[in-house]
């Protein structure tokens, strides 16, 4: 087992996210319990699993597809499927009010020393933990979906969470294979999706002022800049884009960057002639019928990145290994 401190997970929500949830926890060697307050769509979900755990094994990302599915579990009851949890993934829909009943509900059932987390996109921990008993061991664990393709998790706790609670949800997650994230203090967005929304709105501005057409966009990122962001973040790119590092290209190219700055501060919505604008480039490029054969696309091409991203970690630790021989 990959995780020997996390015997049983529960995961609390079976849609796509609860269901990538399961694949993660199962495949590293963890009894996993699924609850959805709707019974027949729990049931549903296990089907679901499978065909992903199927079709992951194809690219080597689980090994033992019998031996996963064997130990996933469907609970009648939330009580029941957290009785025995270490700990507890929440992914039930972006509502607070929901966020606030099924986090009273997990402090009132799940023993005293299981963490609770929740998949939170939006929402902070604060929102919903505040009058809770538990407070202390209650966070955000906010994946990217696929969890199962993608591992960075951010963790995000409210003010009252434990330093323990942290320390252990990151052991966890590196434990399950995971890449955690610490969030050292709440922010709106956390910190995946705000460097998204930068990079989104710097993109719709260039196009929308004529700079750049929607297609040429999306290479410069797809055959540019995406190709060192798979692999390396921003920081060490631009240390390895110097010849004396950070502080050299800090001189270098600092004062260029302070420029481009002071022509990125429009915050206006996004008008709906842009997005129509958009849309329209989109949809010439691929009609709405093909999206869901694109979206499969898009999912085999992360296994094949995730496979070889794993297969040169691998070879990296082997390395490793040697040279301390």
């Amino acid at each position: 087992m990959n995780a020997p401190t996390l015997a049983s997970v529960s995961i609390i929500g079976t849609g796509l996210i609860g269901q990538a949830w399961a694949v993660v926890f199962a495949r590293a060697g963890c009894i996993t319990t699924l609850w959805d307050g709707n019974a027949q769509a729990a049931r549903q979900a296990v089907t679901l699993i499978e065909q992903q755990m199927q079709t992951l094994a194809q690219y080597g990302l689980v090994d033992d597809v019998p031996g996963a599915m064997a130990r996933i579990r469907v609970a009648d009851s939330l009580e029941a499927a957290v009785a025995d949890t270490g700990y507890v993934q929440e992914s039930l829909p972006e509502v607070l009010d929901i966020k606030l009943d099924i986090f009273a509900r997990l402090d009132a059932a799940a023993p005293p020393e299981a963490i609770l987390a929740s998949s939170t996109s939006g929402i902070p921990a604060s929102a919903f933990t505040e009058r809770l008993a538990g407070r202390a061991r209650c966070l955000v664990a906010h994946p990217v979906n696929p969890p199962s393709l993608i591992p960075v998790v951010e963790l995000c706790g409210a003010p009252w969470t434990s330093e323990q609670t942290l320390g252990r949800a990151r052991a966890i997650m590196d434990a399950v294979k995971q890449k955690p994230v610490t969030v050292l203090q709440e922010i709106d967005g956390f910190i995946l999706n705000r460097l998204q929304g930068a990079l989104l709105r710097e993109a719709f501005r260039l196009v929308e002022q004529g700079y750049v057409s929607v297609e040429d966009l999306d290479t410069t990122v797809s055959d540019g800049l995406g190709l060192r962001w798979s692999f390396m973040g921003p920081f060490e790119t631009i240390d390895l884009n110097a010849p004396q590092g950070i502080r050299d290209y800090a001189q270098r190219y600092g004062p260029l960057y302070q420029e481009l700055a002071k022509t990125q501060v429009d915050t206006r919505p996004w008008s709906g002639e842009l997005i129509d604008n958009v849309t329209t480039a989109r949809r010439a490029d691929l009609p709405e019928t093909e999206l869901a054969a694109r979206r499969a696309w898009r999912d085999q091409r992360l296994m094949a990145l995730a496979a070889h991203k794993q297969h040169a970690s691998d070879n990296h630790n082997d390395t490793d290994m040697q040279d301390t021989h």
